[in-house]
């Protein structure tokens, strides 16, 4: 097969001429990376004007999982805000609550929305479905105190990115299955879905230092997966697998061209739309995994988080 690759934003392609860039994933390098936490989330809320508070739920084995609940300042609790309930990206092994939290803040700021961000376990010290559990047993206390944080439970959003767009899926996935929280929509940003790793855009990016490759892919499924073989994966933790992807909320699915996810993530947006669902996808010619998040201030990212917040708009002006 050939390994040429769509061709780089030029922009971002400078951009990223300046990042230290891996092919490969270690357990080793794997405890590095872990050393650097994510911004301080205090300068994020210095320029705005939000409270935070954290909150701490039990995860089906008991064991505390913490929710950082942001919510505007002037916020009236009575009033039914939207809720954006987020998790973040890291590859299922590493990121914490903070990582990428400006995405959902600037709705926080746009809609007077209330934000959660849940720190979820992280692989390989926890495996299986034990992620989406942490996620799902969170957007159970959102809803269950939605009056207590002044929200609409009838606008409860869920999103993420990367690890976190695909904890979305299994989110909302668990959702519909068991009859849980109703979600207005669920927003899956570069969404990683598919333990497989089979697609055309999976073999593109391997064998090449990039911001996330086949081989560092490989290594967080391999991490989060443990001992399960292929026939024991769970659609929750690999949303990809699903066989029905009907009865899902509106969704909101963005990629890059020149990402290991695009093909995975355009797929599922095609087989939502099999099912008779609603799906609105964007793939951004050029931008790489994670572009937007790594390089907000690009024409490309400013453009793709500006169209996510415009649908979103769209969507709670008629929720």
């Amino acid at each position: 097969m050939t390994t040429a690759r769509p061709a780089l934003d030029p922009e971002l392609r400078d951009l990223l001429a300046d990042m230290p860039l891996m092919s490969q994933l270690s357990t080793e390098i794997l405890a590095q990376l872990r050393q650097y936490p994510s911004p301080p989330v205090d300068s994020l809320l210095a320029q705005r004007s939000a409270d935070l508070r954290e909150v701490t739920v039990p995860a089906e084995d008991g064991t505390p999982i913490r929710l950082s609940v942001f919510t505007p300042a002037t916020a009236d609790r009575t009033a039914g805000a939207p809720c954006v309930y987020w998790m973040h990206g890291g590859g299922m092994v590493m990121g914490d609550r903070f990582s990428q939290i400006d995405i959902p803040l600037e709705w926080l700021e746009e809609f007077g929305a209330v934000v959660v961000s849940v720190e979820y376990r992280l692989a390989p010290e926890v495996t299986g479905t034990t992620p989406v559990d942490d996620c799902y047993q969170g957007l159970l206390w959102v809803a269950e105190h939605a009056a207590e944080l002044g929200v609409d439970p009838a606008r409860i959003v869920v999103a993420g990115a990367s690890a976190g767009g695909g904890l979305t899926a299994g989110v909302t996935l668990l959702a519909r299955d068991l009859a849980g929280p109703a979600i207005a929509a669920q927003m899956l940003i570069c969404p990683m879905l598919d333990h497989r790793n089979s697609t055309v855009s999976s073999r593109q990016y391997s064998g090449g230092p990039a911001v996330w490759t086949r081989e560092m892919n490989e290594f967080g499924w391999r991490s989060v997966l443990g001992d399960l073989t292929d026939d024991e994966v769970p659609a929750y933790v690999s949303p990809a697998l699903a066989e029905d992807l009907s009865g899902l909320p509106t969704t909101y699915i963005d990629t890059g061209s020149a990402e290991v996810f695009r093909d995975e993530d355009t797929d599922y947006a095609t087989r939502i739309w099999a099912a008779g669902g609603q799906a609105e996808l964007h793939v951004w010619a050029g931008g790489f995994h994670g572009f937007d998040a790594l390089y907000p201030q690009a024409r490309i990212s400013a453009t793709a988080r500006r169209t996510r917040t415009e649908w979103l708009a769209r969507l709670l002006h008629h929720a």
